[in-house]
């Protein structure tokens, strides 16, 4: 199935388990995606012909809060691993946080938030992934980029948006 076809590529179990210690002791400092979409009729060759990669943006969130769910990391370590070390690693160091004079772009996340991948709806221009029909615990539901909301899950409701949001974020 060229939906696997990844690099690095899909591991054993042993493998998995020193990635996932690694994650818990802070050998791996940072959880990240390329997100390396391709349209179907490029993964519809014989597996060694079509190129590496997979969507990989809209389900990091849920892949990793599965993870916080099953006791392998907590929230604090996720947060750390999927912004705060990568803006150290990147030298953003306005990024990253939400202390005073950083950069406030924020991601809003609800770790009970249960949704469904379902490749029909994502916003990538392609389909190919491994985890279409896969159930989640958790998401990114919402982001604000200077003071204004962008991004809203088509699923997760409304939001009521503030009058007073960037003098209340000052």
């Amino acid at each position: 199935d060229t939906n696997t076809k990844m690099s690095p590529p899909l591991r054993s179990r042993e493998h998995v388990d020193a990635i996932l210690e690694g994650m818990k002791d802070g050998t791996i400092d940072a959880i990240a995606t390329d997100h390396a979409p391709h349209h179907f009729d490029e993964k519809a060759l014989e597996f060694d012909q079509a190129p590496f990669g997979i969507t990989g943006l809209e389900t990091s969130v849920g892949l990793t809060f599965d993870l916080v769910h099953r006791g392998l990391i907590d929230l604090e370590r996720m947060v750390e691993m999927c912004a705060t070390n990568p803006a150290r690693i990147f030298g953003l160091s306005d990024r990253g946080s939400l202390q005073a004079n950083a950069h406030a772009d924020v991601t809003i996340l609800d770790p009970q938030f249960s949704w469904v991948f379902d490749v029909n709806r994502t916003r990538s221009k392609s389909k190919n992934t491994p985890f279409h029909g896969r159930s989640m615990q958790g998401a990114a539901v919402a982001t604000i980029v200077g003071g204004r909301l962008v991004y809203l899950h088509p699923d997760y409701g409304r939001l009521t948006e503030a009058k007073q949001l960037g003098a209340a974020a000052k």
